[in-house]
């Protein structure tokens, strides 16, 4: 336990948001017909929503296109930002319209190099929550059906 007091849903969402600039990778869940499934992916972020690449066979990627249903993890369990969100597979002409440029820029890693042809989705925040203590379950939500609160 820390002796901190809760924070303020404001200072928890600019701490989410600074933590999605500054962060480079995420743990990533999704469920489908082969099952749950956790892997940590390389992400970025642009103020709306998350970018991500992945081998197209992979079963992220599968899971993905069979519900669309995503949630990622960031920090550690006691200063936790959880995002539930819906995903969808971006178009080649906007991966070459820079998004694959800015990912690259964030993760300093560009799929776009690798020997196999990667698949790029975009994730878009319906619920995000964060907490480090017991203290700040109260108040964790601080996205509900894709608007911020406050």
């Amino acid at each position: 336990m820390t002796d901190a007091s809760p924070r303020p849903l404001e200072r928890r969402i600019a701490d989410a948001r600074a933590r999605f600039d500054a962060d480079i990778d995420a743990w990533v869940s999704t469920s489908g017909a082969a099952g749950p499934y956790l892997v940590p992916l390389s992400y970025d972020w642009d103020g709306v929503s998350f970018v991500l690449s992945t081998l197209p066979g992979s079963v992220t990627a599968r899971n993905i296109a069979e519900n669309g249903q995503v949630r990622l993890a960031f920090g550690r369990t006691r200063d936790v930002v959880m995002v539930e969100g819906t995903a969808r597979l971006i178009p080649v002409a906007e991966i070459e319209g820079g998004v694959a440029d800015a990912y690259a820029a964030h993760t300093d890693w560009d799929p776009r190099e690798q020997k196999e042809e990667y698949a790029w989705f975009r994730v878009t925040p319906v619920r995000i929550q964060a907490w480090r203590e017991a203290d700040e379950l109260r108040g964790r939500d601080l996205m509900k059906r894709g608007a911020w609160l406050g």
